[in-house]
């Protein structure tokens, strides 16, 4: 068997492979530093209006709120006197008709039949000044045929007239008639004269109506 040859010369270097296939990605590489906030980007441009939906069905109608308080409070006021001198006996039921008007706006006091009819509910004040002269004067002060009040005043041969003045407080609702009325046929003294009246006046205090139609 022969001797092993001597060792050749290097060769030469080869030509570069071909690249490899990508890698994978690494378990366990460190996040990169996040970026900058970009620009903010143009305003974009108005969208075109929807369609108008359909009408919902009406709610429930909701509870009756509380009246409003009148806007004027109702008014009623009258001042009435005699014309003339009561000079003949009278029946103890006649009303006094005092004739002569000073104040009537609401037209609650008739001349006619000498009533003050009631049409605001409420508080009323009456009051009747009386002049007296040569005869006894008793009166009263009626609501719907009852005595509210009785006034006397009894004659004493006095040179002069001489007054009575009686007033009162009293409840009304719609209808209720108030009157001045002779208690006893012989004591009419009512006088009056160029320089002294009897007068019969009543105006409304306050109103039962919190709510309600306005009188003017």
């Amino acid at each position: 068997m022969g001797q092993p040859g001597i060792p050749g010369s290097a060769g030469v270097h080869g030509s570069p492979g071909q690249p490899g296939r990508d890698g994978r990605d690494g378990r366990d590489a460190a996040p990169g530093e996040k970026g900058d906030k970009g620009d903010r980007g143009d305003t974009g441009e108005t969208g075109q209006r929807g369609f108008t939906g359909d009408r919902g069905d009406s709610g429930q109608k909701g509870e009756r709120g509380q009246p409003g308080e009148c806007a004027v409070a109702p008014k009623s006021a009258f001042s009435v006197r005699l014309s003339e001198s009561l000079s003949l006996p009278l029946s103890a039921a006649a009303s006094v008709r005092f004739d002569k008007v000073s104040l009537n706006e609401q037209n609650d006091y008739n001349t006619e039949t000498g009533r003050f009819t009631c049409k605001v509910p409420g508080v009323y004040y009456f009051v009747v000044h009386a002049t007296v002269y040569r005869s006894s004067l008793q009166f009263d002060l009626m609501k719907n045929g009852h005595a509210v009040a009785s006034y006397f005043q009894f004659y004493g041969n006095w040179p002069k007239p001489v007054s009575l003045t009686g007033g009162s407080l009293v409840h009304l609702v719609p209808e209720d008639q108030v009157w001045v009325q002779m208690a006893l046929g012989d004591y009419n003294g009512l006088y009056t004269s160029p320089k002294t009246d009897s007068t019969f006046s009543g105006f409304l205090v306050y109103s039962d109506w919190k709510h309600s139609a306005v009188f003017a």
